[in-house]
């Protein structure tokens, strides 16, 4: 047992928020442990949609071809009507990608999956999971946590500077710190299993009686696996079998079919859908983030995009706090990151009713590339600026060429833990470690030889646009005397020493 300070940050629990959170700090050199009371990963498919605006911090932390090139796009639907016959549609809009919106329709892949490249990401910055190991208490003061471990060869105790509980619904962390869940049951419980199965093709997602809650079932391929993903909602109450030769009955029962044979089961759940946020997401010294933070129904395809999303917006504020920056900017947190959650579970909520008349259709909505963070105390921008792009949107991809001449993206010069500075012109902006200064126009090292940075940023002569680590856009200013002591002041405020000015 030590009290001696053992790492910047505990993370409890190594599902996709945690190792988010773990990805982002272990690339900004943070000290951290990440600690997950199971012994082995889990193994369902529960999260299995990857939404355009996750594609886009995958991207940035490393492992989006990796995701895309394990997983799939979503097949088309089947929906079988009471008569035999059936309609082929698609289960959500298709849009196309665009210069601003590179990737622009949901990926599908397990959980598991998903946690494993998430995992090697990790091995390969030198960090990992620690299995077996469960947080079972701790206690905070004003400079730190200490927290107590239990794991099969015994107890240790450990100090660190900050606590994220990325513990689930059921979280331990929000119990302990006393933090209440409102919200509500959904009045629908649902079984959802990974099966190996012969009978259906899987070039298709199988419906059978869509709308009618006692009988609906939904048999979906899932990418990347030779497994089927089965979905049905079942009574409120009593044992439910989700063993293979129950699953193979209850199969037979909603669509009419004997050919459907089920060899094994490698995962299943029966859960009740919930609807609930957290009142804080905050304690302190302790934070929560993901599902321990806000639970909702599977509907709307949000759950796992919105923890990792939470964790990425934590991430990159609790590296500057421990660098220097003020502890405002992890209120910011709260701040930006429960609106969203509160945003969520209405939405999935309403595609759930939609779903109970048979009518759920996912759009743009789903796709979560409009999120942003306008009211954050982080949004800096002139008074004056009343259209285009606003401080608090997401930043906008746009093809483009280097001075030299060769094709890059905006994402590509965004990549990695430092800010972005794009100025528009050549007005000369002081160096600062962990900003990375871009100047287009004539002489500037950046070419909008295609006008896509034009039509998406919309920047004025001598205006600057400031691109935070999360990809979402800090301030706009002008390059003038008023402006240029603004920027000076909201980089100092984000932990971006001048140069020799070093931490604080």
């Amino acid at each position: 047992m030590t009290n001696d300070l053992e790492a910047d940050v505990l993370i409890c629990r190594a599902g996709a928020a945690g190792l988010t959170l773990a990805i982002d700090l272990a690339r900004r050199g943070v000290s951290f442990r990440l600690v997950e009371k199971t012994s082995e990963p889990f193994p369902g498919s529960r999260g299995k949609g990857i939404q355009p605006r996750t594609q886009e911090v995958f991207e940035d932390l490393g492992i989006l071809d990796k995701v895309v090139a394990a997983g799939g796009v979503y097949p088309m639907m089947r929906d079988y009507r009471d008569d035999g016959s059936f309609i082929v549609k698609e289960f959500g809009e298709r849009s196309e990608a665009t210069p601003a919106e590179p990737y622009h329709i949901p990926l599908m892949i397990p959980q598991f999956l998903t946690e494993k490249i998430m995992r090697d990401r990790l091995s390969e910055l030198g960090r990992r999971v620690e299995f077996g190991c469960e947080l079972t208490g701790f206690e905070q003061d004003g400079h730190g946590v200490t927290a107590h471990l239990s794991r099969s060869t015994g107890e240790e105790t450990i100090r660190v500077r900050y606590l994220v509980g990325a513990d689930g619904g059921r979280s331990f962390v929000r119990h302990a710190l006393g933090i209440t869940f409102p919200g509500k049951t959904l009045g629908v419980r649902a079984i959802v299993a990974d099966a190996a199965l012969t009978g259906l093709d899987r070039d298709v997602w199988w419906q059978f009686n869509s709308g009618d809650m006692q009988r609906m079932i939904a048999i979906c391929p899932l990418g990347g696996t030779a497994l089927f993903q089965v979905q049905a909602p079942v009574p409120p109450e009593g044992e439910v079998d989700l063993s293979a030769e129950g699953l193979e009955q209850l199969i037979a029962e909603r669509t009419g079919r004997s050919d459907v044979k089920v060899q094994a089961v490698s995962w299943a759940s029966a859960y009740a859908m919930n609807a609930r946020l957290a009142d804080s997401y905050r304690a302190g010294r302790i934070f929560l983030t993901g599902d321990a933070a806000h639970i909702h129904p599977p509907t709307g395809g949000q759950g796992l995009n919105t923890s990792v999303q939470d964790a990425y917006n934590l991430g990159w504020k609790l590296a500057a706090v421990l660098r220097g920056a003020g502890d405002e900017l992890l209120d910011s947190y709260e701040v930006e990151r429960r609106p969203v959650a509160e945003e969520v579970l209405g939405l999935s909520s309403r595609l759930l009713d939609a779903g109970k008349r048979g009518e759920l259709r996912r759009g743009r909505e789903v796709h979560q590339l409009d999120i942003g963070y306008p009211q954050s105390p982080f949004a800096l921008e002139p008074v004056s600026r009343r259209h285009g792009l606003r401080a608090g949107d997401r930043a906008p991809d746009a093809p483009v060429k280097g001075a030299a001449g060769q094709p890059s993206r905006l994402f590509r010069l965004f990549v990695g833990p430092h800010w972005t500075l794009l100025v528009n012109g050549q007005r000369g902006v002081a160096s600062r470690p962990g900003l990375h200064i871009h100047h287009l126009g004539e002489r500037g090292d950046v070419v909008d030889a295609f006008g896509c940075v034009r039509d998406a940023y919309g920047l004025a002569p001598d205006e600057c646009l400031l691109i935070r680590p999360d990809g979402y856009v800090g301030a706009i200013l002008t390059l003038d005397a008023e402006g240029s002591a603004q920027l000076e002041t909201y980089l100092d405020r984000v932990g971006l020493p001048s140069c020799g000015e070093g931490s604080k």
